[in-house]
């Protein structure tokens, strides 16, 4: 049994982070495929972050210490780029008590068996370009209902600050960004645990709006949340904490960090702007508990 637990407001508890970015020697590769000249060297150099072996083992075991370093006792790594699926279902065979495998993927693209060592499909409509209610994404659903898997969707503002940063164009298309496009889908699969990042990322209302009407909606709360400087009137991440629990409640939040890349590794300074807006929220430890790693092992292990 797992009994790695950190600090927190509460006393000592145990941690899933249910958001970190897996960045793969074949994320950097396709990266570099993107840009004519650019090379690895060049990436590493440019951004200031480590290359990862070629072995994704070998970056498993730097996460896996990486957590046990700060208390982490399990975490769900994302394939960041369509085809990696491998990576992470790895990571998960060298370290089976720690990670869990997601990925993203494009289900217009999506090869046969792709997710067969994969927890949660990630998708992501505005960098494909393509609306949820398509009938390509249709067969991701089923497979989640019928292997007991969960899907993972992102909504709202999509920047990829790696691109960015590298020159690399980010043509996505908020178009195919609403939450309310989930909602019907979200009926159809009632049994399908449906993963909302960044409480919708800008879209924070609708994604209230779709949590309150699919009790199997989730938000993960990952990241620093800078979607909040789009809301009409100022709003802070208690203010955020206090409407999703008043909405969806502590049972469908899930803490994540949105971690990604070393020298900086896991992102711990998320943790504690999470764990301060809920203590002063009056959150009780049952349901920090709950929101700080219970919810994601209930869905992924039930």
């Amino acid at each position: 049994m797992n009994t790695i637990e950190r600090d927190s407001p509460w006393g000592r508890i145990p941690v899933a982070d249910a958001h970190v970015h897996f960045f793969s020697h074949p994320f950097f590769e396709a990266l570099v495929a993107q840009k004519p000249g650019l090379t690895l060297e060049a990436v590493g150099t440019q951004l200031g972050w480590q290359i990862p072996p070629p072995e994704p083992e070998g970056l498993a075991t730097v996460w896996a210490r990486e957590l046990d370093r700060h208390g982490v006792a399990r975490a769900a790594l994302i394939a960041s780029v369509p085809g990696d699926e491998e990576s992470v279902a790895a990571a998960v065979r060298t370290h089976p008590e720690k990670f869990f495998a997601y990925a993203m993927v494009n289900p217009r693209a999506l090869r046969a068996g792709a997710l067969d060592q994969v927890h949660v499909a990630c998708l992501f409509p505005a960098m494909h370009a393509y609306s949820i209610q398509d009938e390509n994404v249709r067969p991701l659903f089923d497979w989640a209902e019928q292997q007991g898997r969960a899907v993972f969707v992102h909504c709202g503002v999509l920047s990829v600050g790696v691109r960015k940063k590298l020159g690399l164009e980010s043509r996505f298309d908020m178009r195919f960004s609403n939450p309310i496009d989930l909602h019907s889908v979200a009926l159809r699969h009632p049994r399908v645990p449906i993963i909302v990042p960044h409480f919708g990322a800008g879209y924070f209302r609708e994604a209230l709006m779709l949590a309150d009407l699919c009790p199997n909606v989730y938000f993960d709360t990952s990241s620093s949340n800078h979607w909040m400087l789009y809301q009409e009137s100022h709003i802070d991440l208690r203010q955020v904490f206090r409407r999703a629990l008043d909405v969806a409640g502590p049972k469908r939040l899930l803490f994540g960090t949105d971690s990604s890349f070393f020298p900086r590794g896991w992102h711990h300074q998320i943790f504690e702007d999470q764990a301060r807006a809920l203590y002063e929220l009056g959150l009780s430890g049952a349901d920090a508990r709950a929101i700080f790693g219970e919810n994601l092992l209930r869905i992924l292990l039930h």
